[in-house]
């Protein structure tokens, strides 16, 4: 026989609670994130620019489990975009090696931020990957 049962409000919707829990997450990080010291701001802004050229159905930023050098071989083109955009600030003046790698250590931090939050954005706005 079948017994039907009357689930409670609460448990019918339970997704909202879940929602509320990632976006006070998302808001902590993009609180913190306006603490960046000035150098760090701009290489955001110039991630955040070449992640939405990358924001689109398929890209790699969605896969399941990015690729490492595929990650590496981004911060790379990062790395070359902030080292253009430098030398043309300052003309004549080259970045040192030692200086270069610093910041691609820190581009490298930044990116995986910037890609977690395209990542839990895209889900949130409804394009589920299942």
């Amino acid at each position: 026989m079948y017994n039907q049962r009357i689930l409670p409000f609460y448990m019918t919707y339970p997704l909202p609670l879940y929602y509320q829990e990632e976006d006070t997450a998302m808001r902590d990080l993009e609180y913190l994130q306006q603490m960046y010291p000035v150098e760090a701001k701009k290489y955001q802004k110039i991630i955040a620019g070449i992640l939405d050229k990358l924001d689109y159905e398929g890209s790699m930023i969605y896969d399941e489990y990015p690729d490492k050098w595929q990650m590496y071989r981004l911060s790379q083109n990062v790395l070359d975009v902030i080292r253009r955009q430098e030398e043309s600030e300052k003309p004549g003046m080259a970045i040192s090696k030692e200086k270069l790698d610093s910041i691609l250590d820190f581009v490298q931090i930044i990116l995986c931020y910037e890609i977690y939050k395209k990542r839990h954005n895209h889900n949130h706005n409804g394009i589920l990957k299942f």
